[in-house]
């Protein structure tokens, strides 16, 4: 493989991102993003499981 062809990885995981998921950027109140980490990590997820954990949850309920 020539150099300038080389596997990029960080380039392939971030079209995959690109192609299997949508963003979204959140904005909460000043001293919310501690809290919401301190009590993802209490439930051992990251901050994004976390958050998509309560969303789904609240779509489940409200089928």
């Amino acid at each position: 493989m020539s150099k300038d062809k080389e596997f990029n990885q960080i380039e392939y995981q971030n079209n995959y991102i690109k192609e299997k998921y949508d963003r979204i950027n959140l904005l909460v109140k000043k001293g919310m993003k501690e809290a919401i980490k301190e009590k993802a990590k209490s439930m051992g997820m990251s901050v994004n499981e976390y958050i998509s954990f309560l969303i789904n949850k609240d779509i489940q309920k409200n089928k």
